[in-house]
């Protein structure tokens, strides 16, 4: 059904006020969920919802928390979500991270006892949408197993980069380490459809295009090896670095019990004039006007781009009737 995205907002905001969570919380939480329906992300959407509502009833997420942000070092910025949204925290530390790399050409932030991350692409965004160069990383409970292997060491640990552009929106490139989202293998599980061959592995390490046996068992690495390497890096960057929990100590996103996930997630904000001064715009539009002068070649986001402009235009999104009930329910 089709829903208006104002209705959208205060049903979704109204569901998780309703379930143990403050409004300093809801807001930022729904934002980034209505975000990613227009965007064409439904993964990470409003079906994410009760999953949330589960975990904030039970007290896995608090919903209630207020993140700790703190400055050790001039170029550094930390922040402790205590076991709460990771949108909040992102609220909370991206304007003294964006603040910092003003003042000092570059800055990092770490998230440390955070939940879901959402997509990592939007973050990233926000930062670039002020000047500055961005990358995201982040990880989430063991799904992905390493090259060779059949259980779960790593998440789908996206990384993200987002720079400013020329009279455009930003150039925002965000990518997963698992040939699919552990999200998208959910969903396929709930339809009965199959998924992409190589992407999975069961329970006992065999190949599978069944989701559900899938999402028991491990998701597999794009690109082999190369993939497995990157997934290393990211849970380095965004678990170790920042000192949270790693992917084979994070509970599950999906169910309501066992203890808060303190997931991770580290951000690396750049003003692009401490070096390239003014000519990076005009660099960067050359770089990317060989690539857009090809016919069928596009830029990373650009349907992810047309589609929230799309969105912004009618009003509204659309969502499945099954999910529209279920979150009716939940009011």
């Amino acid at each position: 059904m089709n829903i208006s995205l104002e209705d959208a907002r205060q049903l979704g905001e109204g569901i998780l006020v309703r379930h143990k969570v403050s409004e300093q919380n809801a807001v930022p939480t729904i934002a980034a969920l209505l975000r990613a329906e227009m965007e064409g992300i439904p993964s990470h959407g409003f079906s994410r919802i009760p999953y949330y509502v589960g975990q904030a009833d039970t007290g896995k997420v608090d919903g209630r928390a207020d993140p700790l942000v703190s400055r050790p070092r001039p170029g550094v910025v930390r922040v402790d979500a205590c076991c709460g949204f990771a949108f909040r925290a992102f609220a909370a530390g991206l304007p003294e991270l964006a603040a910092a790399a003003k003042a000092q050409g570059i800055a990092l932030m770490g998230v440390c006892n955070s939940h879901h991350a959402g997509v990592l692409g939007f973050p990233v965004a926000d930062l670039a949408a002020q000047g500055l160069l961005a990358l995201g990383f982040a990880n989430s409970p063991a799904s992905l197993a390493p090259y060779g292997g059949r259980k779960g060491v790593f998440g789908t640990n996206p990384l993200a980069m987002a720079c400013p552009r020329k009279d455009a929106p930003p150039l925002v490139i965000d990518l997963s380490m698992g040939l699919l989202a552990r999200g998208k293998v959910l969903q396929a599980a709930k339809k009965g459809e199959l998924i992409p061959e190589g992407a999975a592995v069961d329970a006992e390490g065999n190949p599978t295009r069944d989701a559900a046996k899938a999402f028991d068992g491990a998701l597999l690495p794009f690109g082999g090896p190369k993939g497995y390497a990157l997934a290393l890096m990211v849970e380095i960057l965004a678990g170790v670095l920042p000192g949270a929990a790693l992917a084979i100590e994070a509970s599950s996103l999906f169910t309501p019990d066992g203890p808060a996930p303190r997931l991770g997630q580290s951000f690396v904000a750049i003003d692009p004039g401490s070096l390239a001064g003014a000519d990076f715009a005009d660099r960067l539009e050359l770089l990317l006007g060989a690539i857009t002068a090809q016919p069928g070649a596009r830029l990373p986001g650009d349907r992810r781009i047309r589609l929230r402009e799309a969105a912004q235009a009618a009003g509204s999104i659309s969502l499945p009737d099954e999910l529209c009930a279920q979150l009716h329910a939940l009011e």
